[in-house]
Parts: structure tokens; C-alpha cells; sequence
């Protein structure tokens, strides 16, 4: 479980490298926004109760 979770802090890290050695850092912003939301959904898929936060979110 955790070899793949260092896997995949490393492609994060990676993703960040890039953008700010290429003058993309700007970007990272709303990649961060993105991952936020996916997290959002990925712990209220199951969850009844969240269903009214995440109506008035959008």
C-alpha cells in the first residue's frame, strides 16, 4: 500500500517540478482546485448526508 502511495506523491512531485522549471507554475493552482474537488466526490460517493453540501457548492 505504501510503495504505491510514494508512487504516487512522486508523479505529484514531478508534475509540480515540470510546471515551475517551465514557467507553468500558474497552473498549479487550479490542478490543485481539481484534486481537491476529485477528493471531495471520492469521500461523499457513499455518504447520503453530504449530498446537500455538495448541492450548494455548485
Amino acid at each position: 500500500m505504501f510503495k504505491n502511495l510514494k508512487g504516487r506523491l512522486k508523479i505529484v512531485q514531478e508534475l509540480f517540478t515540470f510546471l515551475w522549471k517551465n514557467k507553468i507554475w500558474w497552473m498549479s493552482p487550479i490542478i490543485i482546485v481539481l484534486l481537491l474537488i476529485g477528493i471531495l466526490i471520492l469521500f461523499t460517493v457513499n455518504n447520503p448526508a453530504a449530498v446537500p453540501f455538495i448541492y450548494t457548492l455548485f
